[in-house]
């Protein structure tokens, strides 16, 4: 069974194109990444590499942004390609059926800002205060 199910944020926007489909009809084509944590203290993340067709790839066009948590659900496609050097590429990408927000837009939009970096203040600085 080739099934795949990810949680991640994206990297950065999702790339759109169109294609001719079938009947000569337009095609969506969206790819973007997912940074997808690992498990396990300080293991980092995987960068996956996703693509959506159709009706997927015109939600991915309509509200995917960089940074939004998006939960997908597809199946793994392996392919090549012979690139302008004349050697062989081999690819891996997760064509996605279906996804849906991790995040409310409310959870989103309160996120709190990172805290400014602290300054050491000297001991006797607090001396030289007016109002201290």
């Amino acid at each position: 069974m080739n099934c795949v199910h990810a949680i991640g944020r994206l990297t950065k926007d999702p790339d759109i194109r169109y294609a001719n489909g079938k009947d000569g009809e337009q095609l969506c084509i969206a790819r973007y990444t997912l940074a997808v944590d690992c498990r396990g203290k300080d293991a980092g993340a995987d960068f996956i590499s996703c693509v959506a067709f159709g009706k997927s790839a015109e939600f991915a066009a309509k509200y995917l942004k960089k940074g939004i948590k998006l939960c997908i659900t597809g199946r793994i496609q392996t392919g090549s390609y012979t690139n302008k050097d004349g050697q062989k590429v081999y690819t891996t990408d997760v064509v996605v059926e279906e996804s849906e927000f991790c995040e409310s837009k409310k959870d989103i939009q309160t996120q709190p800002e990172p805290a400014p970096e602290m300054m050491d203040i000297p001991d006797d600085a607090l001396d030289d205060l007016p109002f201290a």
